[in-house]
Order: C-alpha cells, then structure tokens, then sequence
C-alpha cells in the first residue's frame, strides 16, 4: 500500500467513524467497541509491526502518518498505544496479542523492580498516568532487575492489575495501576542493550508530538473557517486585521510544529534519538498552548461550547502538552545534552552531524 493510499484510507475511516457521539461516548465510560473492531478490521493496531512479526510490512513513516491522523480526528481510541505496544513486542520478540493494548510511563526512580523466580519473573510496582489501561487487554511496562543494567519488557493481562481510574482534561484513560504478581517466561523479554528508560519516553514523547501536530492542523482550519463564516460588524472577522494577524501567527505555530514533529518522528523511527525528539516535543508542546489560546479568542465563546468541535482538540492539546513531559522538561534536557556536548560538540549537535548522534545514542 502506497504511502498516499493508505493516508486517504485512514482518513475516510476515521472521518466517518469519530462523530460527537463516538467521543461523548468514550468521555462518559463507554468502550467504543465496534470502532476499534474497524480499526482493526483495518489492521491499523499492526501496521508498525514488521511483516516477519505478524504485521503488514508498512514502512515506518507511513505508521507515523497514522498517528498524525488520530490526532488530526482525536480518535477516542488507544490505537496510537497499541501500535507501539505491538511494535515494541515485536522488537523484543514476544508474540503479538490480539485487542487493545497499552504502556506505561515510567520514571526512571520509579522503574517496576523485576526478579527471576522458580515459577518465571516476579513483577512488583505501581504506575501513574497509564492511557486506556481500564480497556486494555494488556499493559506493556519498562522493568529492570536490581543486579542487571539491562531492562525488560514485561507484557501484564489487566485483569491481574489493580487499577484506579482516572482521566485527563480531554476524558481521555489515565489510570493508575498497581501490581504483585508473578509472569511467565513467555510474557518477559530483554529489550536491546541500547534501549532504556530515556528511549521508551522519547519515543512516548515523539509519537505525543505527532499528535499534537494533527490536532493543531485541526484548530487551525477550524479557526479559519470560523473566522471567514462569522460576521461582525456588517463584514467577516476574517475581514478585520487584528484578526488576520492572529490567523497568521496561529499558522505560524502550527507549521514549525509540525516540522518540529516530523523531524521526532524520524529520530524516532532512526532510534530512537533524543535530540531531535526533546526539540519536538518542546516545541510541539510550547504550540499547543499558544495555538489554542488564539483559537478560542477567535471563536469567543462559542468555542467553549459542547456544541463546538474546536474545544476536542483544545482540550486534547492542554492534556497531551503535559503527558510525557512538557516544554519545560524537555528544554532542561536539550540543556542538559548541550552541556554534555562541550565546546567541541555544540555545532556537530546544533547541525545535527553523525558526531552527536554517536554522543547521545
């Protein structure tokens, strides 16, 4: 499937599967059950798996289209977090499951502590913040033995969890997960030696910014139309300039964004690197907030309002600007990794030269 071919396939799915009703449905509790059945009639929860792992072969930049395009439709589903799951399974070498799955956020003072036992791999933790655990089948966690500096990956049936719900601003899953239980040697594998706790969160951190990105292409139009529809004063506010001035600079935001994102998305798919992701994430998290503070002055109230469609993608932007570290983190760790570059290595870093990647692999 062609790159265009399969971007215009998702976007008819998804244009006609996420209605108003689909979202106030996932905001009220409700599994969306027959969307992620088309979702997966689709294979859209494999499409980053490689075809000798059980999935369809897609090349990568195509599988970080779709993650743009979720974002783009707020898709009340955790596709974005099942295909990493599933692609993460297959790097590893656990065998693909069927149905919703998810991963958790992990900090690295906060790692699950793992142990060999007799019966298989003891597993002992608690984890905050997990997207959609309550209607995953699975949840993917980062675990590391105390002895070993390498880390595993632990595949954990949800029904072995104990789990607090919660959700962020936008109604989304967030929940909070609780475990001590014991898994067998088939739900257990060692991640690569070069993967560790800083990669499994800028790769989180990237595929957020890829949604950000979708989502402020959305506020965006939605402003615009708004702008050219509404009439104030006998003539369009699109008319008048303090309002074309603000369309400008929200476009602004929006286009450095979604450059910032593409570029995360390729250090993701090359990695992942952490440069180029902590400059995505920063600036795609940095444009969340001031695109959507310009939209709603645009929209006055009237984007406030249930009835409205731009506050689903406000609301998403707010919540996903924090998940996975916002600006704010993310710029201490570009400082932190231009202080490790030293003087030699600032313009190899800032040029993006093989020189940095090498330091910061």
């Amino acid at each position: 499937m062609s790159e265009h071919l399969l971007k215009d396939t998702v976007s008819r799915l998804f244009e006609a599967l996420v209605t108003k009703e689909l979202i106030e449905a996932m905001e009220g509790g409700l599994w969306p059950r027959e969307a992620w059945a088309q979702c997966e009639e689709l294979g859209l929860p494999r499409v980053w798996v490689p075809e000798s792992a059980g999935g369809y072969g897609v090349d990568p930049a195509e599988a970080m289209e779709v993650v743009r395009l979720v974002g783009q439709y707020a898709v009340p589903l955790p596709l974005v977090e099942t295909m990493y799951a599933n692609r993460l399974a297959a790097i590893s070498g656990l065998a693909i499951e069927e149905g919703p799955t998810t991963f958790a956020p992990v900090h690295q003072r906060q790692l699950p502590a793992m142990r060999a036992t007799s019966g298989g791999w003891h597993l002992r933790g608690a984890l905050e913040s997990v997207p959609w655990a309550r209607w995953a089948r699975h949840v993917i966690v980062l675990a590391q033995a105390p002895e070993e500096q390498r880390f595993y990956l632990a595949r954990v049936p949800s029904h072995s969890l104990a789990l607090e719900p919660g959700n962020n601003l936008a109604g989304e899953p967030r929940d909070t997960v609780r475990f001590d239980l014991v898994l067998p040697d088939t739900a257990v594998a060692s991640l690569p030696e070069e993967f560790g706790w800083s990669q499994w969160e800028g790769a989180a951190a990237a595929l957020r910014a890829l949604q950000i990105a979708g989502a402020l292409t959305q506020v965006l139009d939605l402003s615009v139309q708004y702008a050219n529809e509404r009439v104030q004063f006998g003539r369009p506010l699109g008319k008048f300039q303090a309002v074309q001035q603000n369309l400008a600079v929200l476009a602004g935001w929006v286009v450095t964004a979604t450059a910032a994102a593409d570029i995360g998305a390729e250090a993701l798919i090359e990695g992942p690197t952490l440069l180029p992701i902590a400059v995505a994430k920063a600036r795609t998290s940095e444009a969340a907030g001031s695109a959507a503070a310009i939209a709603h002055q645009v929209h006055g109230a009237m984007g406030f309002t249930r009835e409205h469609r731009l506050h689903t993608f406000t609301r998403r932007l707010w919540s996903w600007r924090d998940e996975f570290g916002n600006e704010g983190y993310w710029h201490r760790q570009l400082g932190r990794l231009t202080f490790a570059a030293g003087a030699d290595g600032w313009w190899p870093m800032v040029t993006a030269t093989p020189y940095v990647k090498a330091q910061i692999a």
